[in-house]
């Protein structure tokens, strides 16, 4: 396959534990409505109101002005999403997103999903720092960032106390792009209307982790996605930093790194 610029450092280690965790703290960038988020309304596939950028967001080539994050655990470029199954990808919508966690969300049983945009300097601090942590080969420094937060969210027809709590954050220089996808606790996999048990959260199709370009050959699949393995995803890294994936994401490259990636399986 196709696929962006990947940088696999390919580490695994311990297990998060609650949102409350001090390690998970150091996971999340901070988040909530002390911070300035907006909360998407409570809707069973629901989404953000249209969000202009401040600064264009490039995915995959190509620059966008306006994108929306969706309850189901998607950002997407220009049109909202609102399906609940996640398909495999490479998709045949058309409609570019990043999926930190494309599941059945059901915010009105639990839960909140917020989102900013930001060019506040302590978070764009954290960005510099953290992106040349991860790719100490380039200069980058961050004039934005999206950070948008699925917040111990429910899952659809669940019939348990189960939660998810993950992270898009999204950033640029202008130019260069990149994601980071942070994950604090994830307890269940799947809503019913998906196939999954209403007590458990599991079976049927699990969630997809990565991103797709909508142009049917460049994508990106976390390993584990709409297998089982998904809700191991804590667990799992491409930067030595257990429960984050950080991509670049603004230029094509060929490379295939399936398998470099069978190792977090």
């Amino acid at each position: 396959m196709e696929t962006i610029s990947v940088f696999l450092l390919l580490a695994v280690g311990s297990t998060l534990t609650s949102p409350a965790d001090a390690s998970n703290e150091s996971l999340m960038y901070p988040y909530g409505t002390a911070q300035g988020d907006t909360k998407n309304p409570k809707s069973d596939d629901g989404t953000s109101t249209k969000i202009i950028t401040a600064v264009p967001f490039s995915f995959y080539g190509k620059k966008y002005s306006s994108l929306y994050v969706n309850n189901n655990g998607v950002v997407s470029f220009g049109v909202n999403v609102s399906q609940y199954t996640p398909d495999p990808f490479p998709l045949d919508l058309g409609s570019p997103f990043v999926a930190p966690y494309w599941g059945d969300v059901d915010n009105t049983r639990g839960g909140d999903v917020l989102w900013r945009q930001t060019q506040d300097s302590a978070v764009l601090s954290r960005c510099t720092a953290d992106i040349n942590q991860y790719f100490p080969e380039m200069s980058f420094t961050a004039v934005w960032a999206l950070v948008a937060t699925w917040d111990r969210v429910a899952y659809f027809g669940s019939a348990s106390k189960k939660t998810n709590t993950f992270q898009a954050v999204l950033t640029t220089n202008n130019e260069i792009a990149f994601i980071i996808l942070n994950y604090a606790d994830i307890q269940w996999t799947t809503g019913i209307a998906s196939g999954g048990h209403p007590r458990t959260g599991l079976g049927g199709t699990p969630a997809q982790a990565g991103f797709d370009s909508g142009d049917k050959k460049n994508f990106y699949n976390i390993p584990g996605s709409r297998t089982p393995s998904v809700l191991n995803i804590t667990q799992t890294t491409n930067v030595q930093f257990t429960g984050r994936w950080v991509f670049q994401v603004d230029e094509i490259v060929i490379g295939d790194t399936t398998e470099k990636s069978k190792c977090l399986e």
